[in-house]
């Protein structure tokens, strides 16, 4: 821990390694896991070539994850995307991303993963629709209050439900092979695709969409480095290895769930997790699984709302939101108005209902600012290229890489839903004569 003197709008530096780490894979493994692969291998029809896709996307991942590394040692404060695209492009689009971040995706993921887990809660205690929103959104308040009284709070509740995680995990395929639950002919044939799969460019488009998105949250990480202790290094390593580890998650994961269902039997993702979990667990593995799903979800609503309001709080210290935002908590050393205010919009969207819909609208504009975030390493670099103490490793080919493949999604998405993604676009578009009205001389509300 640095122990320095603070002001009263500083954040203490409390994160090392193994937070940081926790951190990135309690956030990106969630229900996905579980659901994700059923879709891929049915499309797919080949194992090999649903390895294939999570080594690539796994290393897409990584690819962003080493930009966001460098991006985090040369300004080593909270916020993460918001600042990179503030030092790289200026206020006005770094206010655009942080005003889509506060408004849009921020409380409607984190509404949908309460709800989420509200469900799984609902299917093993027999909750009314009104129950699970109870559930939900008091897990929203519990887990706000818990990272208002301290990073080290939130920070080790989201540890202890990680090594959860990965423990039920683990537990899953050790159980599946000491047991001999599946059938290793399963994965026969391994290369060639099965009858009824998809057309292999159409699958692997599709699949890696889904790849993509299940690997989404990594970023987030970068949101803590002003609370991270020695972030130019940390940081990198953080986010290296927290990428790494999901993507060995997913492969196994996805691998004993072939070994235990076969590839004809897959139907929904649904179906697929409840075959799995009735193969492991027999009559029980419903209820087995719903923890287990119940304990992931937790750890990524956990990771979510201990990273965002970073994002507020950044904001409101540049004077591009309210003042009161980038308070920080004098005892406990948090900025609890931010964290309560995501809470609370989180909470509404609950309420209301929704959440599912808006979220869909605003995923084409997200993924453009995550490329446009990579992209300030190249202005970075050609603009003041010795102000950093780490570099992406293989520059430029690793910023090239993820920006290719980025690219290609966003034309999958933009294709596949034109209407959603120019409604997003031009709701991110009207926060700029906002900005200019109320923020671009510097006034505060």
């Amino acid at each position: 821990m640095v122990v320095t003197s603070q002001s009263q709008n500083e954040l203490k530096r409390q994160l090392g390694l193994g937070a940081a780490t926790a951190l990135v894979i309690g956030e990106v493994i969630a229900v996905g896991i579980f659901l994700t692969p059923a879709g891929m291998a049915k499309s797919l029809g080949s194992p090999m070539w649903l390895l294939i896709v999570w080594l690539i996307m796994g290393m897409m991942a990584l690819s962003g994850a080493l930009c966001y590394g460098e991006l985090a040692a040369r300004f080593p404060e909270a916020g993460g995307g918001y600042v990179y695209l503030r030092e790289a492009y200026g206020q006005r689009l770094a206010f655009l991303y942080g005003w889509k971040s506060l408004l849009v995706m921020d409380p409607g993921i984190t509404a949908a993963l309460a709800v989420g887990l509200a469900s799984y809660v609902g299917y093993l205690i027999k909750l009314s629709p009104i129950g699970i929103k109870a559930v939900a959104i008091g897990s929203i308040v519990l887990i706000a209050i818990v990272n208002i009284l301290g990073v080290r709070f939130g920070a080790r509740l989201m540890q202890i439900v990680t090594a959860l995680k990965l423990g039920s995990l683990a537990l899953i395929v050790v159980w599946a092979v000491v047991f001999r639950l599946g059938d290793f002919s399963n994965f026969t044939p391994f290369v060639a695709q099965r009858n009824g799969s998809d057309p292999l460019a159409g699958a692997l488009a599709g699949a890696m969409v889904a790849a993509f998105f299940s690997f989404g949250g990594w970023w987030d990480l970068s949101k803590l480095t002003g609370e991270v202790e020695d972030p130019s290094r940390s940081l990198p390593r953080a986010l290296a290895l927290g990428v790494i580890g999901v993507t060995l998650v997913y492969i196994l994961t996805s691998l004993v769930f072939i070994y235990l269902v076969p590839l004809e039997r897959v139907t929904t993702g649904e179906t697929f997790a409840a075959q799995a979990g009735e193969a492991l667990f027999g009559q029980a593995g419903g209820q087995i699984f719903s923890i287990i799903v119940i304990v992931s979800v937790l750890g990524s609503l956990a990771a979510l709302m201990l990273a965002a309001p970073r994002v507020y709080y950044a904001m409101a210290r540049d004077g591009l939101f309210f003042n009161s935002v980038a308070m920080v908590h004098p005892r406990f050393g948090t900025p609890a108005r931010a964290i309560a205010l995501q809470a609370l919009l989180a909470s509404l969207l609950v309420a209301i209902g929704t959440f599912d819909q808006i979220i869909a609208y605003f995923i084409f504009v997200t993924v453009f600012f995550i490329a446009l975030t990579v992209t300030a390493v190249f202005v970075l670099h050609r603009r003041d290229h010795d102000k950093t103490t780490y570099r992406t490793a293989f520059y430029p080919l690793t910023p090239l890489f993820f920006l290719t493949l980025v690219t290609l999604l966003l034309i999958l998405l933009a294709g596949n839903s034109p209407k959603q993604a120019l409604l997003g676009i031009a709701v991110v578009a009207l926060g700029a004569p906002i900005y200019h009205l109320l923020f671009n001389k510097r006034r505060l509300l």
